[in-house]
């Protein structure tokens, strides 16, 4: 059976200039609704990534996102979440994109159809075995990423991907692929629509489970986050009295004491 990019599929809808501002706006929101859906389909997957995430970053291991465009900044914004949400250090989860750093806010025109920068972008990282690598692309085609991934299973390094078209050349390279079919786009081949929806969606349960099972939440809480503004430090204040059925100023205290929402209350419980 031939492969078919199903994210370039013609859009279910057309005339799309003609539409007014509410009818794209619901058409776009009735696209939108089926992205949870399509996720829900492969929870099998995402479940066996994560569970081999998490073993890899309970043995000392880090976890990399690589990708192009889209699919490398929503790793970036993924990756770069984690040390102020779950207070892990910045070299734990890393993001990597085709072009650079650059290529975060300005495309780097072809810098995806290199098949091998993204294993040399890898080995600036001193990539080794012990790590993790997840390749996005919602076409699963991208040169970049697809040749990341083989060197790495070459050298032994464990690899997964989250990419929105079946059976696509990722999806066969990968150890642990993740394939969510969204269908068509609302615009004919803009992947940032539902495939980014469904790619997002798929990274934040990745990376909450994986920081969950490493014990960085307690209850329901990010005890571990950085105080990096008034609103976090202000949620913290409000953490420690719930938790320990304090006041505010006693709460405030402690945090400033021990700059830290996690070593507040342990410090406080045990006396």
């Amino acid at each position: 059976m031939p492969f078919i990019k199903t994210t370039e599929l013609n859009s279910k809808y057309n005339h799309l200039e003609k539409m007014n501002v509410s009818e794209l706006l619901q058409k776009i929101n009735s696209e939108d609704k089926t992205v949870a859906d399509s996720v829900e389909r492969s929870l099998p997957q995402i479940e066996r990534l994560t569970e081999k995430v998490i073993e890899k970053l309970k043995s000392g291991g880090r976890l990399f996102y690589i990708g192009a465009g889209t699919s490398g900044r929503l790793g970036i914004v993924d990756a770069s979440e984690c040390p102020p949400t779950f207070g892990v250090p910045h070299n734990l989860v890393i993001g990597l994109i085709a072009g650079g750093d650059i290529a975060i806010r300005k495309a780097v025109e072809f810098a995806e159809d290199s098949e091998n920068q993204g294993w040399e972008d890898l080995q600036k990282e001193n990539i080794t075995e012990k790590d993790f690598v997840i390749g996005i692309a919602a076409s699963g085609t991208t040169p970049y990423v697809i040749g990341a991934l083989k060197k790495c299973n070459e050298k032994n390094i464990s690899t997964g991907c989250i990419t929105c078209n079946e059976g696509s050349p990722l999806a066969t390279t990968a150890q642990f692929p993740i394939v969510v079919i969204v269908g068509s786009e609302f615009v004919t081949g803009s992947s940032r629509m539902k495939a980014g929806t469904a790619q997002k969606l798929v990274l934040n349960m990745i990376s909450t489970a994986a920081m969950i099972q490493l014990g960085r939440v307690k209850g329901n809480k990010m005890v571990d986050m950085q105080l990096s503004n008034n609103k976090l430090v202000d949620r913290g204040i409000r953490m420690i009295m719930e938790e320990l059925n304090i006041s505010e100023t006693e709460a405030q205290i402690l945090l400033e004491k021990h700059k830290n929402v996690r070593n507040a209350i342990n410090n406080f419980q045990n006396g």
